[in-house]
């Protein structure tokens, strides 16, 4: 009997040892986003392609009635729409709806081999997902390229937005101009092959959170490093250098001041992030990326616009931080979206 028992414990071992461990692939297959995921299926400059997003509807509790809101929540460029984890729980429960998609060339949604990739593309692809789920004038709230991408939203569509909140916006200086000289797509490509899990956690830890790392943060470390290790690691190198170019190449800072929305900024004061830093002279370098001075710079060229800032967080609060930047984020709302500081245009800033 004994024998036996031995036998099967080690058939159940081996079974194990033979299953391999979990590994998403291009698309984020086995990375659990924390609502479910739809899929938005619509063609784009001749070719068939899709953008996932999860739809959530306000859960706020018997004493908080749903606000009737939409929230719209832009990831950044190494973040994913899961990545608005406690964002999202804290804004469905203050009684809001939360859109979060996937934007076309990242983490769920489709890659696409050849795709002129713009911020002005990307925003009417947003557009049309959010005409499609019945969205009128949402809260939209951008963090790093997904800031980008919200105010060139802002400026396409300056009637259909109740409010623009950015989180850290990457783009609020031309870096080119700075000092960071242009390469092709080849270039980097070729620099997006190298990307490791460990050059992953270097750069974050680095340039996101001025050199602290905390255990947590590895989640979202893993789910990058997956998609460049898995199947189509290739394909995600590709769109990910396709997409390097198109914020090295459109800046958005020379426009800011052209923004009508009510805009609230919720920036990390520690941030350093600017792209390019790398190639750029040593002298350059250092200046790059200095949010202390860019976001209150920033601030002051958008009409009426408020600044939040976080004295001790970097490049991504709402990962740092969550409970801090979720109570600022819930309130900064509805600060951003009080038409009364457009009558009466006065700055605010606020510390944290």
């Amino acid at each position: 009997m004994r024998l036996i028992r031995l036998r099967l414990a080690l058939v159940a071992v081996l079974a194990v040892a033979a299953i391999p461990p979990a590994r998403a692939d291009a698309y984020l297959a086995d990375f659990p986003y924390p609502f479910p995921v739809a899929r938005h299926d619509f063609q784009s400059q001749g070719q068939d392609l899709w953008m996932s997003y999860m739809d959530v509807a306000p859960a706020a509790p018997a004493t908080t009635k749903p606000n009737g809101r939409t929230a719209v929540l832009l990831h950044g460029k190494n973040f994913c729409g899961a990545t608005w984890e406690s964002v999202i729980g804290a804004l469905s429960r203050a009684g809001y709806r939360v859109v979060v998609p996937d934007q076309v060339g990242f983490c769920r949604s489709g890659k696409p081999r050849a795709y002129q990739f713009s911020l002005h593309q990307l925003a009417a692809n947003t557009h049309a997902l959010l005409a499609k789920l019945g969205v009128e004038r949402p809260i939209v709230i951008g963090h790093s390229m997904g800031g980008m991408l919200g105010i060139r939203y802002a400026l396409m569509y300056p009637a259909e937005l109740s409010a623009l909140v950015l989180v850290n916006p990457i783009g609020l200086e031309d870096w080119k101009a700075k000092g960071v000289p242009l390469a092709t797509v080849d270039e980097l490509y070729a620099k997006e092959l190298k990307t490791t899990r460990a050059s992953i956690k270097k750069y974050q830890q680095t340039v996101y959170y001025d050199g602290k790392w905390k255990p947590e943060y590895d989640r979202w470390v893993d789910m990058l490093a997956s998609m460049y290790t898995g199947k189509g690691g290739d394909l995600v190198a590709w769109n990910q250098a396709l997409t390097t170019d198109m914020v090295l190449s459109q800046p958005v800072v020379y426009e800011i001041d052209q923004i009508k929305a009510p805009t609230l900024l919720l920036i990390g004061m520690k941030d350093t992030t600017a792209l390019g830093k790398d190639r750029a002279p040593p002298q350059a370098a250092k200046a790059l990326g200095n949010y202390a001075a860019l976001a209150p710079a920033v601030t002051a060229r958008i009409k009426g616009a408020s600044l939040v800032t976080f004295e001790d967080l970097g490049h991504a609060p709402q990962v740092e931080d969550g409970d801090r930047f979720n109570a600022r984020c819930a309130r900064a709302e509805t600060v951003a979206a009080d038409s009364r500081l457009w009558r009466h245009p006065v700055r605010r800033a606020m510390r944290t």
